[in-house]
């Protein structure tokens, strides 16, 4: 389920957001992916979170749907290489309001030298965090930041992702780890269905409309 918009500009930010994965960000063959299975699609989402507009989306909707949650988490985070962009963004975009939410990237390892830390950021044990990821295929990315945020004793409250591999597994594995961890299903969503985000790129092949202007 996607989440939902209050204002028109927030839903503008969304259309716009789409068009430019389905633009840039979405391509179809035949790839190989990082899990190690076979797809008829690929979307590598740092061509959108990387770019000025693209990253100035991200954060807006990123922000908006942190500031859904019951309690607004005290700091963001993810898996360093995806989640950078993302991080950086939505704390640069929540510095605008009265709450700011920190941001901080996990690493894939800890250091070797120096303080060997894995966290980098200004978190502390109990800060109410959100994982971010931007593709979310087995999850396997998002779990390891996951992981790493519950061993430095992080709250995590909140995970989502900007685009979810629907077919992939992804939201059962998280919601595995969370059923043996926490005894529920894991507070996970999504920004956008790959399905979705494919739909628009066919739509912009046929030279049709855009998602933004078709909603005008």
């Amino acid at each position: 389920m996607p989440p939902a918009f209050d204002t028109p500009n927030d839903m503008n930010d969304r259309l716009q957001l789409l068009d430019l994965l389905a633009r840039d960000s979405f391509r179809l063959g035949e790839f190989k992916l990082s899990s190690g299975g076979a797809s008829d699609y690929y979307i590598d989402c740092r061509t959108t979170t990387l770019t000025a507009l693209g990253g100035l989306l991200t954060a807006r909707v990123f922000l908006r749907e942190l500031q859904q949650l019951p309690e607004l988490p005290q700091a963001v985070g993810g898996l360093t290489l995806g989640a950078d962009p993302i991080v950086v963004g939505v704390a640069i975009e929540s510095a605008r309001g009265p709450r700011p939410i920190q941001g901080f990237l996990v690493r894939k390892a800890e250091k070797t030298h120096g303080a060997g830390r894995r966290i980098e950021g200004n978190v502390r044990p109990g800060t109410r965090v959100a994982i971010v990821d931007d593709v979310c295929t087995t999850a396997a990315s998002t779990i390891q930041a996951i992981e790493a945020a519950w061993e430095a004793e992080l709250d995590v409250i909140a995970v989502r992702c900007l685009v979810e591999r629907e077919e992939a597994g992804g939201r059962n594995n998280l919601n595995q780890l969370w059923r043996a961890h926490r005894g529920q299903p894991c507070p996970f969503q999504a920004i956008f269905g790959a399905q979705e985000v494919r739909a628009a790129h066919k739509e912009l092949l046929r030279g049709g409309n855009s998602v933004a202007e078709a909603s005008e």
